[in-house]
């Protein structure tokens, strides 16, 4: 960077990207064209012809990189399996507040075995996990008061 040198993400993607969408929304056919068929794409008449170049940007942006194939294989490849999960965590996820695993119900502590094999058997138990977040500030987060 110290010699004029972008990094190397805003050279490989940024760059691209920019391009793209300057290049949209000045209407510059010739490097449109030059774009899509160097991406292989199939832009249909309609998005091509569109008067808002928004149109035309979307059409090129979800099949040159569509959000849901990125967001799935960003989850296939970073969560960790369930089947890794350890009996102390899967008793945290069970109990609410204050309850301790061992005041839940016999029933309620028969699920956690098959929480933790994940079976999809036929007489497997179906098990939903419903969850809500709160956003909080950083600075209420207990590692971050002062002391």
């Amino acid at each position: 960077q110290s010699k004029g040198k972008k990094p190397l993400f805003v050279q490989l993607v940024l760059d691209n990207i920019w391009s793209l969408y300057e290049a949209v929304m000045k209407r510059d056919k010739e490097k449109i064209e030059k774009i899509v068929t160097s991406l292989g794409l199939r832009i249909g008449a309609r998005e091509s012809q569109h008067a808002d170049p928004k149109v035309q940007l979307n059409a090129i942006c979800s099949q040159w990189l569509p959000v849901s194939d990125a967001v799935l294989s960003m989850v296939c490849n970073k969560i960790p399996s369930p089947l890794d999960i350890t009996a102390e965590r899967v008793e945290k996820l069970m109990c609410v507040g204050a309850r301790t695993f061992d005041s839940l119900p016999p029933e309620t502590q028969e699920l956690k075995n098959a929480f933790m094999k994940c079976s999809s058997e036929e007489t497997a138990p179906v098990i939903v996990f419903v969850s809500k977040m709160f956003p909080v500030d950083a600075k209420a987060l207990p590692q971050n008061k002062p002391r």
